[in-house]
């Protein structure tokens, strides 16, 4: 233990998770997706997305780390009159940006890519945890027991 005396020992805590931060990282990961897709699109390839699984190789008997395809819903649509029109989502519901709004225009591919990083940049600084919770907490109400 002497190579231990020159350090300051504390007592570890038990960590607190943070829904606020949860919520930040989980609608910042789905921003990450729309942007590579938006990137592929205006590229020109396709766009697949996918996650990692867990899976027992049926010869060998070993669990094995495979990547799936998972279905995928583009925020955006484009409209009559050729603009793009992004609608950001918190699960299934919209986040409602301003009064009654809850889309953003956009006149190019390359003004979607801006805008979708725009957002993420705005809520990994925390701008929009009210309109977060707000989404949230509509969600969630989905999921209450009905009387």
């Amino acid at each position: 233990m002497k190579a231990l005396e020159k350090f300051k020992l504390v007592i570890i805590a038990a960590g607190h998770k943070n829904p606020v931060i949860d919520r930040r990282n989980k609608l910042t990961s789905k921003l990450a997706v729309q942007i590579a897709a938006a990137k592929a699109q205006a590229g020109g390839g396709t766009f697949v997305a996918t996650r990692k699984k867990l899976v027992l190789d049926s010869e060998t008997k070993v669990r094995k780390v495979v990547e799936t395809p998972v279905r995928f819903k583009q925020w955006w649509s484009v409209g009559p009159a050729g603009t793009i029109v992004l609608g950001l989502r918190y699960g299934a519901k919209p986040i409602e940006l301003a009064k009654g709004k809850s889309g953003i225009e956009c006149s190019s591919m390359e003004e979607l890519i801006s805008a979708l990083e725009a957002v993420r940049d705005a809520v990994a600084a925390g701008e929009l945890d009210t309109h977060i919770e707000a989404a949230s907490g509509s969600l969630r109400a989905g999921f209450a027991k009905k009387k």
